[in-house]
């Protein structure tokens, strides 16, 4: 079994969906007034495959202490601005800034990234697999990692190629989740799995949140993150459909956020 560090990295503040009292942005003013830009800044923002336009004029503002929900149907567009945002892709038009700097090396730093797709060796254990996390991160917590793999329920001295794809993307996401950083980006991390699996994982994220940070986490699957985000992003055709706190969303049409999105996207 993998060592469990003695004193959590959690406390009791982190598990509400409402973590830190910071303020999110989600509109820049305009004028001599204008407000301090936030952590992830986006203006204007147009990408596209070939003559397919996948993000079109697209801006937003986040600052950190929050989980926000970038939700919206497959195609949408939230795949390619969780690229962008993660320095993946670099061919767009207008302006991305993460912490004052263009996505590149700079922010790489601050930035952890989990892809839509399988990244880990199958031939790799856990403890491989945090091995390798240690040696390419300088801000990775391999404690951490291994109380996630523990809190998970992982085999360690199994290969992943022998894993079920639910304990695969649960052992993504403890490497992920274990690094300092400021800005975490999670590409579908409930896709694919069975319901439990999925408020499994969506607790494991939870319980390592650090509210000094931003969690940006892309899913078509509205109702299975309902408790879990503080803010919502409703995307439709590279644009944004529908954006506010998850709870005023509520309020002011009567109805949970999964209801919205039904409605909004039939």
């Amino acid at each position: 079994m993998l060592k469990v560090p003695t004193a959590s990295s959690m406390n009791a503040g982190t598990r509400t969906c409402k973590p830190g009292g910071y303020t999110l942005i989600t509109t820049q003013p305009t004028g001599a007034s204008a407000a301090v830009p936030g952590l992830v800044q986006v203006t204007g923002l147009t990408k596209s495959y070939r003559s397919t336009p996948a993000l079109r004029d697209y801006s937003l503002s986040l600052d950190s202490g929050h989980i926000v929900g970038l939700m919206g149907p497959n195609g949408c567009g939230k795949t390619t601005l969780l690229k962008i945002l993660a320095g993946v892709l670099s061919d767009y038009e207008g302006a991305v800034t993460i912490d004052g700097h263009a996505p590149g090396v700079a922010t790489k730093e601050i930035v952890s990234y989990l892809p839509d797709a399988d990244f880990l060796n199958t031939e790799w254990t856990a403890a491989d697999a945090i091995r390798v996390y240690s040696t390419f991160f300088a801000d990775f917590d391999a404690d951490k990692a291994a109380s996630m793999v523990d809190f998970f329920g992982l085999p360690t001295d199994r290969r992943l190629g022998e894993m079920s794809k639910g304990m695969g993307e649960k052992l993504q996401i403890s490497l992920v989740m274990s690094r300092r950083a400021r800005v975490f980006l999670l590409d579908e991390p409930i896709s694919g799995v069975d319901p439990a699996t999925r408020d499994v994982i969506l607790d494991g994220i939870l319980r390592e949140f650090d509210p000094a940070s931003l969690l940006i986490m892309s899913t078509h699957l509205i109702s299975d993150i309902e408790h879990f985000v503080d803010y919502a992003l409703f995307m439709k055709d590279g644009q944004v459909l529908l954006e506010g706190d998850a709870d005023d969303l509520r309020a002011s049409h009567g109805d949970s956020l999964d209801a919205i999105f039904r409605k909004e996207y039939r």
